[in-house]
């Protein structure tokens, strides 16, 4: 074995496998996408009992090496070293849920047969216990030929263990093998194999496995084939099934079958099993009713929560800045650079990272769903209103994975089978409210209802503006399907994992990953905005001594001046103006154009919080500017608009194609002004 030997974690999805491999690594581990895929890689270093250091890599969660998504394509193309950019792994570990034994032995018997030295992480034992099921591990160690260890990954039983067989200096390789290939198959393959290895599309020493894995390939998009290799790929595919029809079906339930064997002998079940905590669990969350009841009243919790417990946090991170920005304006003289810092850098950043404890509760509670399985069953219960506008539940997920960032939720769409429904789903994937409206959110909700207004109001008012996004959504993906889009409907296969206790530890992690990219975006990206807002705020400079007239001359005033023919309609004026054109960028950038606005008109550096400024701020006639029709409007008008250039170039590139991007951009941005100019001239005309 290699001084640090790499080993790839393997497993079903919900078998605990991230859980696993985040207990291994804690904070050293680094997140990237596979080059060529929009598939996540995470790699990271754990150190055994004896100081002996391990890489490891978790590989995407599958089902099979038999691909028929991204995710399985790449966990193939590692372990047979066809990736250039990621070496084969040494050594193995595959994660098998015990209380799932027989789907999860599927991939596992598949892995096994590819010869590396492999141990088992036989995980969720307690929930194998609940259901009173009794596993003879040592007789699946000596049937497997391979180390088996048992774990709770949540809880770090088993871990000790776990880390002595990884680091053994020597793993028996295993000797598990299914029902030989049957002679016509394999004679097929034989020929199969010298063709392709004479167009390098395999390895010169590659076993029979990597061809049949090649050919038994159903992944739409075609990751880690060559387009060069494809044409041959197919052609001994259909010559497969012309010697053998049917030949794919018979290695599966010849796999089967064996592990049925396997089974039996190493698995004792009771002869009547008493219904598990899932199952009593499911009949209320999976409730055609109650269940999505309950989706409501978690969603109006978790909001309630946001604006309740994020509120002194939110107070000690304005303080600071606040006490940053006084600390400034007394130890330099007055001056552009003083009003550069002042103004632009500390005035912009922290209307930005003041809501950081909102973002990171959302996530907290989105980690919680994930690893308690809560999160498969929203799918299902979103199945059924998803197949009225012609989608499956699967859909669902990226759309889920938008209400954090319509970015990764795009890139989850390469999941779904069927190419129409992918499209749709990318095109409606954006208008889920994601964590970058939360900010813009926060600050109109608290703009115009005061303090005294109960916790609850505002949460029930965010529970309606991410509603209103859903809805337009489903709106649109169904007028996608019957009109322009037209086609079958896809039907979706989901496995429901079974419920766990979460792991504090891995959601304590994926939040700090979530807190480092949000500061990271407020130390670089928000950061450079507003330095150049404060800039376009400033310059040029008049000799007026008024601060509103020098903003109005400025380059951003007068931008604002100009676009404000076409949005005085819905309300608003120039200086909203400026804040909109700012957003383009990304959304959160409203609440820092809007910061670094108010900061420059003040005749002295203010820290006064921008919620205030906002109230504060009245027309020519004395009116509010922000009055509560015009934050509705304005609340609308980013439920729907596309603004974040960011999720344009990942569409861009997931369709391939200009046109389907800007058709996105017009359609959103489009329905967004004529709701808020409805809002507003509507309510006008009733008296608001």
């Amino acid at each position: 074995m290699s001084e640090t030997p790499l080993l790839a974690i393997v497993g079903n999805p919900n078998c605990g496998k991230t859980t696993l491999f985040n207990l291994l690594t804690g904070l050293r581990q680094k997140v990237a996408n596979y080059p060529g895929v929009t598939v996540e890689k995470k790699i990271g270093e754990c150190w055994s009992q004896h100081g002996k250091k391990l890489r490891l890599i978790d590989l995407p969660g599958a089902y099979s090496l038999n691909a028929r998504s991204p995710d399985e394509a790449v966990l193939r193309d590692v372990l047979l070293g066809r990736r250039e950019d990621t070496p084969r792994p040494d050594r193995v570990v595959i994660v098998v849920d015990a209380a799932n034994l027989e789907r999860n032995l599927y991939l596992a018997s598949q892995v096994l047969e590819l010869g590396l030295p492999t141990v088992i992480a036989l995980n969720m034992v307690d929930v194998a216990e609940e259901k009173q099921w009794l596993i003879n591990v040592p007789k699946l160690a000596e049937e497997l030929g391979v180390p088996v260890v048992t774990m709770q990954a949540t809880t770090g039983k088993g871990l000790l263990e776990l880390k002595a067989a990884m680091s053994r200096e020597e793993l028996p390789k295993p000797r598990w093998h299914s029902a030989p290939l049957p002679e016509v198959i394999r004679a097929a393959l034989h020929g199969i194999r010298a063709e392709l290895l004479l167009s390098g599309a395999v390895h010169e020493n590659t076993s029979l496995l990597e061809p049949l894995y090649l050919l038994s390939d159903h992944d739409p998009l075609r990751a880690g084939i060559q387009d060069v290799h494809l044409g041959q790929i197919q052609r001994g595919r259909h010559a497969l099934e012309a010697a053998n029809s049917g030949w794919e079906d018979q290695l599966v339930n010849d796999r089967y079958t064996a592990i049925e064997k396997l089974c039996q002998k190493v698995l004792n079940r009771p002869d009547q099993e008493l219904p598990s905590l899932t199952q009593k669990l499911d009949h209320w969350l999976l409730h055609p009713w109650l269940g999505g009841l309950t989706v409501l009243a978690i969603l109006v919790f978790l909001f309630y929560l946001i604006f309740k417990v994020a509120e002194g946090p939110m107070g000690w991170i304005e303080a600071a800045f606040a006490a940053l920005g006084s600390w400034v304006t007394g130890a330099m003289p007055p001056g552009d650079l003083r009003d550069l810092i002042v103004d632009g850098a500390i005035n912009g950043v922290s209307g930005v990272v003041i809501f950081l404890p909102q973002i990171l509760i959302l996530f907290f509670f989105i980690g919680i769903m994930e690893d308690t399985g809560y999160m498969a069953r929203l799918a299902f219960i979103m199945d059924r209103l998803m197949s009225i506008v012609g989608l499956n539940g699967k859909a669902f997920l990226p759309f889920l994975s938008s209400y954090a960032c319509a970015v990764p939720g795009v890139m989850a769409t390469r999941t779904i089978d069927s190419p129409k429904d992918r499209l749709i789903t990318i095109l409606v994937a954006p208008l889920a409210s994601c964590s970058a409206r939360l900010p813009v959110y926060l600050l109109l909700i608290s703009a115009f209802m005061p303090n005294s207004v109960s916790i609850w109001a505002k949460a029930s008012i965010m529970v309606g503006l991410y509603a209103l996004g859903t809805l337009g959504a489903f709106f649109f993906a169904w007028l996608l399907n019957k009109g322009v889009m037209r086609g079958a409907n896809a039907p979706m296969i989901l496995e429901m994992p079974t419920y766990k206790m979460p792991s504090l530890k891995s959601i304590l992690l994926l939040v700090w990953q979530r807190a480092k990219a949000f500061l990271a975006r407020a130390g670089t990206v928000i950061f450079g905005i507003s330095i150049l807002i404060w800039a376009a705020s400033t310059y040029p400079k008049t000799d007026s001594p008024d601060a509103s007239i020098r903003l109005e001359k400025s380059i951003a005033g007068r931008a604002g001046h100009l676009i404000e023919p076409v949005i005085a309609p819905l309300g608003y004026d120039w200086k909203i103006g400026i804040g909109l054109i700012g957003s383009f960028a990304a959304r959160e950038v409203f609440v820092n154009t809007m910061s670094v606005v108010y900061a420059v008109e003040a005749e002295e550096e203010d820290m006064t919080p921008l919620r205030d400024h906002l109230r504060a701020e009245t027309r020519a006639d004395g009116k509010p500017v922000y009055s509560p029709l015009v934050c509705i409007s304005l609340l609308v008008f980013y439920v729907f608009a596309m603004q974040c250039v960011s999720t344009m170039a990942i569409v861009k590139r997931e369709t391939n194609s200009w046109g389907w991007m800007w058709f996105q951009l017009f359609f959103m941005t489009g329905t967004a002004y004529v709701l808020a100019l409805g809002i507003y001239q509507i309510g006008t005309a009733l008296g608001y």
